[in-house]
């Protein structure tokens, strides 16, 4: 059997990846790493790519490894209730809770709040997102060429204007990286691992895993073996881009300090870059680039998440379930971008570690005959971690188990508890009398 792949085709599923994972949203969390991680930018640089790049690829490579139809069968591994409940709260948080709003609030933050007068601006806020999720509805409920061509356009631009910003920054340094703040000052690197959370490009791989394996069977791969291999050359095609566009951007924010002071968020970072190199024009252009990829990933998370609420659903028409998603996100949306990122963190640290181990588990399932008890072990004692560890910055914060897994587990204070648990869980889950294994 022939299942040969150009190199081309390998590519272009490698930039595909590529746009899959980099909403416009991504622009703000390194460029806000930069600024706070100071002159430590580099490490916590380092941390942010293992969670913001190379768990997403493992995530991505686990669809092909598994060779699960969709997340819900995946995660149906571990319990069916499970998969339905894990899979749920993953969808809302890259969709309605979290994501969604979150490209209306970076639209708003770069695209419109910069050009707009401080007076009336919850106003001028709540008309804008009102505007912006009204369009993504319409877009939503008649799925349309136009989005890919916008799409396929706008990455690219993205791209260049990047780019340019960061060859700006390198040729005439905004200033000197100051000293870090806060946790970074004695954990850059394993801040800089958190903070990729809040890409959530790891839970969203989970997601759209199974169309990157769909589009290279398209192309003419039918062994799983060679499947994987043009998957991981894809991956790594993702990978480099991602690495190099997050690198620039945490340059960018670490060398803004100087000539900004520290700003509240990212998108502010990019915007007053944008505006001290290229003027009032660049700022301009950079605004309506990030508003257009913004509704891009707004329309297809909407589009992805009606889809699956509908499967759930099906009594409920996908018209319904889309607007009470873009209702749902638009209210949200005026939280602002701050709150929202503050919001996210305690819910992303509860889900991060239950992902990571999901994917673990999926590469080593073969070795472990898809024994159940390992899936039920492992994950359940992360859970417990994860969600005490989540919970800790929050009013139901569970004070004596916190203070407990502060003494007692290694790792917990810089947000790692969860592994050795997780790990102890696992052999649990062998030494588990055996259940019916099951299919690989």
């Amino acid at each position: 059997m022939n299942d040969n792949i150009r190199f081309k085709d390998t590519v272009t599923i490698g930039f595909m990846l590529f746009a899959l994972f980099f909403g416009a949203g991504n622009l703000v969390f390194p460029a806000m790493l930069g600024q706070q991680a100071g002159d430590q930018y580099g490490f916590a640089n380092l941390g942010f790519l293992i969670t913001g790049v190379g768990l997403p690829i493992l995530g991505t490579l686990a669809f092909g490894f598994s060779g699960s139809k969709d997340l819900l069968a995946l995660t149906s591994r571990v319990h069916p209730w499970f998969g339905i409940g894990f899979t749920t709260m993953l969808y809302l948080t890259i969709g309605p809770l979290f994501a969604m709003p979150r490209t209306g609030s970076v639209s708003y933050e770069i695209g419109m709040k910069p050009f707009l007068g401080a007076q009336h601006e919850p106003l001028l806020a709540a008309a804008f997102t009102i505007v912006f999720f009204g369009v993504t509805l319409l877009f939503s409920l008649r799925p349309a060429k136009i989005i890919d061509i916008v799409g396929k356009g706008l990455t690219p631009a993205l791209m260049i204007l990047i780019a340019l910003l960061a060859f700006a920054a390198v040729a005439a340094p905004l200033g000197r990286p100051q000293q870090p703040v806060g946790d970074y000052s004695a954990h850059a690197f394993f801040n800089g691992f958190q903070e990729g959370y809040l890409t959530m490009d790891t839970l969203a791989a989970l997601v759209f895993g199974i169309l990157v394996i769909d589009a290279i069977r398209a192309k003419g791969a039918d062994r799983r073996r060679r499947t994987l291999l043009v998957c991981f050359q894809a991956s790594a095609i993702s990978a480099a881009i991602l690495a190099l566009i997050y690198t620039a951007l945490a340059y960018i924010g670490a060398s803004s300090v100087s000539a900004f002071g520290r700003l509240g968020n990212g998108g502010e970072v990019l915007q007053r870059t944008a505006d001290y190199y290229f003027g009032t024009f660049g700022g301009a252009v950079l605004g309506v680039i990030v508003l257009l990829a913004c509704l891009t990933t707004s329309i297809g998370l909407a589009t992805s998440c009606s889809s699956y609420f509908h499967t759930l659903f099906p009594k409920m028409s996908y018209r319904r379930i889309c607007v009470i998603l873009t209702a749902a996100s638009a209210l949200i949306a005026n939280a602002g971008l701050e709150k929202l990122i503050s919001f996210s963190v305690p819910v992303l640290t509860i889900l991060y570690p239950l992902a990571i181990a999901l994917i673990l588990l999926t590469f080593a399932h073969d070795w472990f005959q898809g024994k159940r008890s390992v899936y039920g072990w492992c994950l359940l004692l992360t859970f417990i971690v994860s969600l005490v560890g989540g919970l800790a910055g929050t009013p139901l914060r569970i004070e004596r188990l916190h203070v407990w897994f502060t003494q007692a587990l290694p790792l917990y204070d810089i947000g790692l508890g969860w592994v050795l648990p997780a790990c102890a869980g696992a052999v649990l889950g062998l030494l588990w009398p055996r259940t019916k294994p099951l299919e690989s």
